[in-house]
């Protein structure tokens, strides 16, 4: 009696192995975004609990944090006591928290001269100042030169030689002046052109405007 041999399952078909072109992309933008998401577990603890995003030390910087704060700012002879964010400026502490509204906001970039007012005697545009920058200079506004008799000629010659038209420019316009004759009492024409550069007229009356700050000079100007 012969033996009969057990049938033999059939084995599975050998599946060979390919990787294409898109499996690898596919597995290699796994294992980064993987890499991205979890906690390096071989990286030192006081590395792990550093911020990398951490601004660098500075030398001079000063942080004055995000929340308002209390100043005082010297402005045309007085002192006020205000609170402020950080981020305001000059011009928005003068129109907005001070009621001074001679300086104007044109341009809000520094490029028209419409917000100018004098800091420690010097012409600054208002709009591009942090208001916390101006904390313990002396800023002089369009209304304290008109109230300064040192200034009334220069004033009287715009109303005089009709410099003004609408009126929007004229404010940072004066105060310009008032800083060029601060530093030259007697400009030529060139000069008063160079001194007042950065100041625009929408009406287009610059050529009185240089007049008048030629009669200006008939005293010598402010000193």
């Amino acid at each position: 009696m012969s033996e009969t041999t057990p049938p033999q399952e059939p084995s599975a078909p050998r599946r060979s192995i390919r990787t294409t072109r898109r499996d690898f992309l596919r597995g290699m933008g796994l294992a980064a975004g993987a890499a991205t998401m979890l906690p390096s577990l071989s990286a030192p603890a006081d590395e792990a609990e550093a911020t990398p995003d951490a601004a660098p030390a500075t030398p001079g910087l000063r942080e004055t944090g995000r929340g308002p704060r209390k100043i005082e700012l010297r402005i045309n002879g007085q002192t006020h006591s205000l609170t402020v964010e950080p981020r305001t400026t000059l011009l928005e502490a003068l129109r907005e928290h001070l009621q001074l509204t001679g300086a104007k906001n044109g341009c809000d970039r520094g490029a028209c001269g419409a917000c100018s007012v004098l800091l420690d005697g010097e012409a600054v545009q208002s709009c591009l100042l942090l208001a916390v920058e101006a904390v313990g200079k002396e800023v002089t506004t369009i209304e304290g030169i008109a109230a300064d008799s040192r200034y009334a000629r220069l004033v009287d010659a715009f109303c005089a030689h009709d410099a003004a038209q609408c009126g929007f420019c004229i404010p940072g316009m004066v105060v310009g002046s008032a800083a060029l004759l601060n530093r030259n009492p007697h400009p030529s024409a060139a000069d008063i052109r160079e001194g007042l550069a950065g100041h625009l007229c929408r009406c287009a009356t610059h050529p009185k405007i240089i007049a008048a700050v030629q009669a200006a000079t008939g005293t010598g100007g402010p000193t």
